[in-house]
């Protein structure tokens, strides 16, 4: 029955009914907190949390960790989070990152780089949010920009590390070339490309057709399989060989192994989607 909704329902409505039902369910715990004096003034309200759902913080705190762990990064650097949603992966960042370091996010959803702006920026001076007007039939249908064709607003070789998560995982094939292509001319010489993705290799694509995987990846479209043929968008899985093949058109080199995550049925993994960690 799920699968038959998902189909049928728009997804911009889809997250209309999302946003509406988020309101009903959290906004009297919201307003219980901060007339109770409980609201941590880095913490979205749990009705506007579009990402992480109520597991916000430790969603954001592991990705944090990942970030160090496996991607190097250093609390001197300048980072980029491409997607920075309402602020998921910037709230542990603020206590990670010196003030020598420097954050920059930029998403197509107006209300998260609102929150942020209001309430991380102030508090933390070297940390910015840009609102980046794409085109997105869910979250920014009146954008100016496709994301295949859209520059990040950033001059070239600024970045010392710069990360997508659950990025590409909505992204279309000249969509995910543009980002990475923008991502390697804002990387400094040396800067590090954190991104995940669903990859479909040799180990993956069995788990799926066994039925597995978290994921139901049902339909094929040329080097991609998506959960909805109607709009891909939902959620994407690309061949490995294909993503290692534009990292590698970029100049940017990928540090094997990749860490591949639990989304497709393995009993272990770094996360649940798959991290490739790519150096400039």
């Amino acid at each position: 029955m799920k699968s038959v909704i998902t189909q049928l329902v728009p997804s911009r409505t889809r997250w209309l009914l999302r946003k509406a039902v988020r309101t009903v369910r959290y906004l009297p715990a919201d307003l219980a907190d901060t007339l109770q004096g409980r609201r941590d003034p880095l913490t979205p309200p749990r009705r506007k949390i579009f990402v992480g759902g109520v597991e916000f913080l430790a969603v954001g705190e592991a990705l944090c960790k990942q970030f160090v762990e496996l991607g190097g990064l250093e609390p001197d650097d300048t980072v980029l989070d491409i997607g920075c949603g309402i602020g998921r992966a910037a709230v542990p960042l603020t206590s990670y990152l010196s003030e020598d370091g420097a954050y920059y996010g930029f998403d197509i959803v107006s209300e998260g780089i609102d929150w942020c702006n209001e309430n991380i920026a102030p508090r933390f001076p070297n940390f910015h949010f840009e609102l980046a007007d794409v085109h997105n039939k869910v979250y920014n249908p009146r954008g100016q920009y496709r994301a295949d064709e859209y520059r990040f607003p950033y001059q070239g070789s600024t970045f010392d590390f710069a990360f997508s998560t659950s990025v590409y995982t909505h992204m279309l094939p000249a969509d995910v070339r543009n980002y990475i292509a923008e991502t390697a001319r804002v990387l400094k010489p040396g800067g590090t490309c954190f991104a995940t993705f669903f990859l479909l290799n040799d180990d993956s694509l069995p788990r799926i057709q066994a039925g597995q995987s978290a994921m139901d990846f049902r339909y094929r479209q040329g080097k991609t399989m998506t959960i909805n043929d109607m709009e891909p968008e939902q959620a994407i899985a690309y061949e490995e060989e294909i993503v290692r093949r534009v990292m590698a058109e970029h100049n940017l080199k990928i540090i094997e192994p990749i860490h591949y995550g639990l989304w497709s049925g393995r009993e272990t993994g770094a996360s649940y989607q798959d991290i490739v960690v790519a150096t400039l």
